[in-house]
């Protein structure tokens, strides 16, 4: 620790996807905290094309209970497509792997549905959390520039969670019931919704937080060009 805080490294390292919190509400100051941190991640041509909404206490309860009734009456109304099956090869592989190892953690067989239903609806209760950011922002020609630039904020936001000793999960999922949410939060319709994310203190006693997903190493989709010595596949390099 650094001070109050982790070091870079050591956030990088502590960040995961919490699917379990406490609910205790997060001081105003500490989320405050945060949003700075995350204000200055980088966005294309400085647009800074992000608005967050955060929502807490009633509307907080509120939200939850329109995203369960709009899941459960199949009411999807999403900014942007979403489709699983299009995963393939080591995609497909990975993405299956995290379901069976959380499903595995829950003590939850593949084979029953029902049960796997009702761990997915804890989505639209945001895992008990006390606390969602909607990451909403125009979308400018196709989306793809401000999608990226939302995933830095996404990012910057959560390792500041992940900084302060707080949990956070981003949740492609809300994101596909944007008209909900919107209604509920009041949202002009040529703001589109990205995803939630989900934060407060996580829950160490949940088995939902009992296991941890790896990630690759990097010589696995980092090619280098004329950078010898960082790993042994980089190309050879063209005539000249």
């Amino acid at each position: 620790m650094s001070g109050d805080t982790l070091s870079f490294t050591e956030a990088v390292r502590a960040r995961h996807a919490v699917r379990a919190f406490l609910p205790d509400p997060l001081p105003a100051a500490q989320i405050r905290g945060v949003l700075e941190d995350a204000r200055m991640a980088p966005s294309n041509c400085n647009t800074q094309p992000w608005q967050i909404h955060i929502v807490s206490g009633r509307q907080r309860d509120l939200l939850s209970k329109e995203l369960l009734r709009a899941e459960a009456a199949g009411e999807v109304s999403g900014d942007f497509t979403f489709d699983q099956n299009e995963y393939f090869g080591p995609y497909a592989q990975r993405s299956g792997h995290q379901a069976k190892t959380r499903n595995d953690a829950l003590g939850i067989a593949r084979s029953d549905r029902e049960a796997r239903r009702v761990a997915d609806r804890r989505n639209f209760a945001f895992f008990g959390a006390p606390h969602v950011a909607m990451l909403f922002a125009p979308a400018f020609g196709d989306g793809v520039r401000v999608g990226g630039d939302i995933g830095m904020y996404a990012q910057t936001f959560l390792l500041s969670l992940a900084a302060r000793g707080l949990g956070g999960i981003p949740q492609t999922v809300l994101g596909l019931y944007a008209g909900t949410v919107r209604d509920v939060l009041n949202v002009p319709d040529d703001l589109k919704l990205f995803f939630g994310i989900s934060f407060g203190h996580e829950d160490h006693a949940s088995p939902d937080n009992s296991y941890r997903l790896d990630r690759v190493p990097p010589q696995e989709n980092v090619i280098t060009h004329d950078t010898p010595g960082l790993f042994d596949n980089h190309p050879s390099p063209k005539p000249a």
